[in-house]
């Protein structure tokens, strides 16, 4: 079975036996002698014993399974209060207490982990290494190689942009040569009047929810809207500095904060020049800001189910004519 379903497995587990033992619970049949048997020590038993084990077997790194173990037990004691009748309730009580501690602990622990990888991030770009891959080792290193680890590789290349771009550089990232994208159609700019249209958005709208709908909903949407804003700027950071490049046989597109997508040159069937709209699909990979992309790239062997790649670049004709002038050397 693959790696990525089985880590999925501990969750789904506690999914299965919330949503089976609070039937038990909340019923009132023979299933629980109507309400005469709802011991504690029947949901406890797998939550405890059970979760943990599936959480052992399903993940292979011990430190990874020791803490999704420790985080999905906090998360059944917390459906055990609410799904245990509060008669039925005596270990529960302790383990209620003691698991603010626990996930205090994991707080914790999480912070500093964060404030390690933040700190070799800021060394390696001193240093001038590649951005994306002093990003993506800082969070490997603690994450491994896991969707979670995807997620976080995002979200602190999100934050260098908003906070570090000055000191990145289109030439940090490796490669022998580098293409770009934020001048087609204006792209650059028009991130640029997002980030205005949000800025100016925010103050008017919060005052509008306050008071015709709620503080408590007002202050939500502000802190969506502010997270938004925050990836805007470092998306707009990061569309002059982070290129696509030609890197040894491979092209690496990157584009803006979004993951890289790499394509082996000897995995290109054919490229060619582009001007019509391209529609979502699962086989397609876009990267364009607006306009149509200007660049075709056809595989000859999928990649991650994708058969195509559409780009928007402010030079299509010399990206064309170099890659294919590399295929044909490699070739």
């Amino acid at each position: 079975m693959n790696d990525s379903i089985k880590s999925k497995i501990p969750l789904l587990f506690l999914l299965s036996i919330s949503i089976s033992w609070g039937f038990y619970y909340q019923s009132d049949s023979w299933l629980n002698d109507y309400g005469h048997a709802n011991f504690e020590w029947l949901f406890l038993l797998d939550a405890l014993l059970v979760l943990p084990i599936v959480c052992f077997m399903c993940v292979k790194n011990n430190k990874q399974a020791i803490l999704k173990a420790v985080v999905l037990v906090c998360l059944a004691i917390w459906v055990a209060s609410y799904i245990i009748p509060e008669q039925n309730k005596l270990l529960l009580n302790y383990l209620e207490s003691g698991r603010y501690l626990v996930m205090a602990a994991i707080l914790a622990l999480e912070i500093a982990a964060v404030m390690t990888v933040y700190f070799s991030i800021k060394v390696a770009i001193g240093k001038d290494e590649d951005p994306d891959i002093s990003i993506d080792t800082a969070v490997k290193r603690y994450l491994g190689d896991t969707v979670l680890a995807q997620v976080f590789s995002f979200e602190t290349r999100m934050w260098t942009f908003a906070f570090f771009a000055k000191r990145i550089k289109a030439g940090s990232f490796n490669g022998r040569q580098h293409f770009t994208y934020h001048q087609k159609d204006g792209a650059k700019s028009n991130l640029l009047g997002f980030i205005f249209l949000i800025a100016l958005e925010v103050p008017l709208m919060h005052l509008f929810l306050h008071y015709v709908w709620s503080p408590l909903g007002a202050n939500i949407i502000t802190l969506l809207t502010l997270a938004s804003l925050v990836f805007f700027v470092a998306e707009y950071r990061a569309v002059s500095r982070r290129p696509v490049s030609l890197v040894g046989n491979e092209l690496v597109i990157r584009y803006g904060l979004y993951h890289s997508f790499i394509i082996p040159l000897n995995n290109i069937a054919n490229i060619q020049l582009h001007d019509e709209y391209v529609a979502r699909a699962q086989h397609i990979k876009r990267y364009n800001y607006s306009g149509n992309p200007n660049v075709k790239i056809e595989l000859k062997v999928p990649q991650d189910a994708v058969e195509s790649a559409f780009i928007g670049l402010d030079n299509p004709g010399q990206f064309i004519s170099t890659i294919a002038n590399s295929i044909d050397s490699a070739s």
